[in-house]
């Protein structure tokens, strides 16, 4: 093996390198490398940002181990099934032939191979087959997100113990930092000037370091907003707007009314993405999008919905099942618009082209939502930018904000109770927790909760930790002057035009009080329904009553089906027999 073979590999597989770095490898890649060697370590931490190329970084050193006989076998761990592949096709690249179809069962591999390339919970089910394996030969062990090993204890031991006798260990990861306190194996911690547990890295190159170099894309991120209306397991129905303050349950059921698919915040989002994908693929012409959703029936229901605006079928990808890498693949090498993932393609998965993405989870933490924006950040050519469409919600914007933060992985960080990602641990927790149990279901518990309806607004562009823009409505020319941005712009050039166009819908503005617009039939309604349930609150607590039953006996005095498919004028007779009850009057 020579390490010449490297050579063949583009640094930012499968793209060019970033414009004033070196003509092979690019600065920070040349940088760590020369590091590692200078070093010689056993481990090597090794944190790089999302799109900037941990791949080819970690093949050129797996070149030059083999080349130079310290080592004669490699393993690459990854997350996921596809990443596998992933991997073996990269290291094909420079002379590397990696087994991505090595099965415990069998627990050997052709002598055609160098290694095999496995997951994480391939190594945990079976930690003495690898051992004996990792034993068999000098082995380099390529740990790809390494902070998964810290996915549960069975996985840091397994790991532990099939990888310890490893001549060398090369761990990578994006975002090493971590929503729990499970210790990552192989990396180091040392106390930070708090006294804190924090990961040490041999080598970092952030997302800011990599924007400056061009090596990765600008994000602009599309908040939206809107009314939401729910039904809790008691029969009470609340309403509260995306955007505004309010508890964090009150946001939770939010933004969960947001995601469904029969309202209209979605079917709105997803046209305005396209709108976005459209104006992008004008510079862009093969630039594709991504829906991030949270489970197979939201998924399903989104691919429908953008089959509808855009006639074109989107690709869906559910699972690691047998046919998705494949479908991930063909989406990659195609110039189609739309793909609908649950999580697979949340972290790793590498399809340069996504340039637009929609936030349609209600997965919370910095960890997944980092990995998830890491899926569009991966430039290809000066210029290029990615737009990722929110909900309005504050620990999402929250994460956007922070997005060129450095993040540590923490082992003994006591609780910030001002910590906003920190508030929403315990509700992230039992979603997670939902979804291992219904294998990517519904998430938190249905039976106490029902969505009724939404809609949507603009909200602002966030960008650089700036908001600009103004509230305005879908459809609107203020709307489309953001989602018209060019889909080609350095980041200042994209300050200055969303200075330009703030300034612009500020001067539009109408002065003092704004003209009434008119009202659509179910606003009306909708908002005689809110009244009507703020009437039905206040009674049912004066008479210590479900609110369920005063909704009940509403509707035997005055008739007519239930609160949902009442018309207006049974509405307001209900408004009026519920005041004559507040003042005593039955």
């Amino acid at each position: 093996m020579s390490s010449g073979a490297a050579f063949h590999l583009p640094p930012a597989f499968p793209e060019r390198a970033a414009w004033g770095t070196a003509s092979k490898l690019r600065a920070w890649q040349q940088e760590a490398l020369d590091l590692y060697l200078a070093k010689s370590p056993r481990d090597f931490l090794a944190v790089a940002t999302p799109g900037a190329g941990k791949t080819t970084y970690a093949l050129r050193v797996a070149t030059e181990l083999l080349g130079a006989g310290i080592v004669q076998r490699v393993t690459v761990v990854a997350p996921t099934e596809h990443l596998k592949t992933q991997w073996a096709d990269a290291a094909a690249r420079v002379g590397i032939s990696l087994d991505p179809k090595f099965s415990n069962s069998v627990g050997r591999h052709s002598e055609d191979y160098h290694g095999v390339a496995v997951t994480y919970a391939q190594v945990a089910s079976r930690p003495t087959l690898h051992r004996e394996l990792t034993t068999s030969r000098p082995t380099l062990v390529i740990l790809d997100e390494v902070h998964h090993g810290g996915d549960s204890k069975s996985w840091g031991d397994g790991i532990r113990e099939a990888f310890e006798p490893a001549a060398r260990r090369l761990s990578l990861t994006g975002t090493p930092f971590r929503s729990d306190t499970s210790p990552i194996p192989f990396v180091t911690y040392e106390l930070d000037a708090e006294g804190t547990l924090v990961s040490s890295s041999d080598y970092t190159y952030g997302y800011a370091e990599a924007l400056r170099d061009s090596v990765v894309r600008p994000v602009l991120f599309m908040a939206y907003g809107g009314s939401m209306r729910w039904r809790t397991k008691a029969g009470d129905e609340l309403e509260a707007r995306l955007g505004e303050p309010m508890t964090k349950d009150f946001v939770a059921h939010a933004w969960r009314t947001a995601l469904d698919p029969k309202g209209e915040w979605i079917p709105a989002v997803l046209a305005a993405a396209d709108r976005r994908l459209t104006e992008v693929r004008r510079h862009v012409e093969d630039a594709g999008g991504l829906v991030i959703a949270s489970n197979q029936t939201q998924a399903r229901a989104y691919a429908a919905i953008l089959r509808q605006l855009t006639g074109e079928a989107p690709t869906v990808v559910l699972s690691d099942d047998l046919g998705a890498s494949k479908r991930i693949e063909d989406f990659g090498a195609s110039d189609e618009r739309w793909m609908v993932a649950v999580r697979m393609v949340s972290e790793g998965v590498d399809v340069p082209r996504l340039c637009v993405g929609v936030y349609a989870t209600s997965t919370s933490t910095p960890l997944f939502f980092a990995q998830a924006v890491g899926r569009f950040v991966r430039a290809r050519k000066r210029g290029e930018t990615a737009s990722v469409f929110l909900p309005s919600v504050p620990v999402v914007l929250d994460h956007a904000s922070r997005l060129e933060e450095q993040r540590d992985h923490a082992l003994d960080r006591k609780p910030n109770p001002d910590d906003i990602g920190q508030m929403w641990a315990e509700e992230q927790a039992l979603i997670d927790e939902a979804n291992r149990d219904a294998k990517a279901g519904a998430g938190l518990d249905e039976g106490a909760f029902e969505a009724l309806e939404s809609d949507a607004h603009f909200d602002h562009v966030l960008f650089d930790k700036q908001q600009w823009g103004m509230h305005a409505q879908i459809g609107s020319e203020a709307e489309e002057e953001y989602l018209g941005l060019p889909g080609l712009l350095e980041p200042d050039q994209v300050s200055a035009l969303l200075r330009e166009r703030q300034s612009r819908q500020v001067r539009k503005a109408p002065k003092g009080a704004e003209a009434p617009m008119p009202v659509a039939a179910h606003r009306a309604l909708a908002a005689q329904r809110k009244e009507l349930n703020k009437l039905v609150s206040t009674y049912a607590r004066q008479k210590g009553l479900p609110h369920a039953n005063v909704h009940m006996d509403l509707r035997r005095v005055c008739g007519g089906p239930d609160l949902a498919a009442a018309s207006s004028d049974q509405v307001s007779d209900r408004i009026d027999k519920i005041r004559l009850w507040l003042v005593g009057r039955r």
